[in-house]
């Protein structure tokens, strides 16, 4: 009997143990005045993640043009120097004074880092830290500025990926078809949000008042945020796209190309597979459930990068045709 009651003592302080270890789990990662949980990503999750994005894709690859990023320098501004030194933006090109021909506009259409730094190579065959002149450089648009960043961060062991969505400071009231980088900051332990094809003549003709190398909440919208306001009724759809292209369905391929390049394959913003294709005439329940669970891992916090993972790779309607090639 005595022996039977000492068990029983010893399973209660065992059990409360076990209660005091996991409350002080449970108020360790209470964060804010509402005690509300915030998911926090393990070191070695974190570590994974970081080394995913450190790493080149298919994209961003430099290939056997590498021997170009030569003496590139390590800090984040003076990167993003080198990068608008060899670029220039199809839309903005007047604003340097060069017109250009529809040759040269074909140059968007190139897909990878590597076909760019061909191009690059072939106009100019001087490494990429020496700035081209303005009718050398390779005229890009927005998703190939957030590319070709990631590329250059990569190479200097820089944890970066492209972010497909809407800027909201181009046009008043509008939400336009956009692309940005971020960049892991390991000082801040935080992703920074930069947008690569800003510079001083866009900064001046845009008169933006905000710090375009870690720009503020909302001014860039990802195109899971996007969705999810337009799904909820807070914003209409028809003021997301760009020129006359615009709606639901618009941000519904946005939304898709966003989790292609978090999973490093990051398409041209024309590139289509047949869900992007069919999203505007044939959109059904089913295809909406889709693009609503796709919103919300895309939206989520780091903790959610497995299952970016993974719910990609096991979606085959989430992926390009089999016949593509970039």
């Amino acid at each position: 009997m005595r022996s039977l009651k000492v068990s029983i003592a010893l399973k209660i302080i065992k059990t409360f143990f076990l209660f005091l270890i996991i409350m002080f789990q449970i108020s360790f990662q209470l964060r804010g005045k509402g005690g509300e949980m915030e998911e926090t990503l393990p070191a070695d999750s974190l570590e994974l993640m970081l080394e995913y994005y450190t790493t080149q894709g298919i994209m961003t690859a430099p290939g056997e043009y590498e021997y170009l990023f030569k003496d590139l320098p390590s800090e984040v501004p003076e990167i993003l120097k080198v990068l608008q030194g060899i670029l220039i933006h199809i839309f903005h090109a007047h604003r340097y004074g060069i017109e250009l021909s529809e040759e040269r506009k074909q140059e968007v259409n190139i897909r990878k880092v590597e076909d760019m730094l061909a191009r690059i190579n072939e106009m100019d065959a001087r490494p990429i830290v020496f700035a081209r002149a303005l009718d050398k450089r390779l005229v890009k648009n927005c998703r190939d500025y957030s590319v070709f960043m990631c590329s250059l961060l990569r190479y200097k062991g820089i944890p970066a990926r492209a972010r497909c969505g809407f800027g909201t400071y181009f046009i008043p009231g509008k939400y336009e078809d956009h692309w940005i980088c971020e960049y892991w900051n390991k000082n801040e332990n935080r992703w920074v949000m930069m947008d690569p094809q800003i510079d001083s003549i866009q900064i001046k003709a845009f008169n933006f008042d905000f710090n375009t190398l870690d720009m503020p909440a909302g001014k860039f919208v990802t195109a899971g945020e996007t969705w999810k306001l337009c799904r909820s009724g807070e914003l209409d759809p028809n003021l997301c796209g760009i020129f006359d292209l615009k709606g639901l369905w618009f941000v519904g391929g946005n939304v898709i190309r966003d989790l292609m390049s978090l999973n490093k394959l990051e398409v041209l913003p024309w590139d289509c597979n047949e869900l992007m294709s069919s999203i505007k005439e044939l959109v059904n329940l089913e295809e909406y459930t889709l693009l609503d669970k796709v919103a919300e891992i895309t939206t989520a916090d780091d903790s959610s990068f497995s299952e970016v993972r993974s719910f990609y790779e096991l979606n085959s309607a989430l992926h390009m045709p089999e016949d593509w090639e970039p």
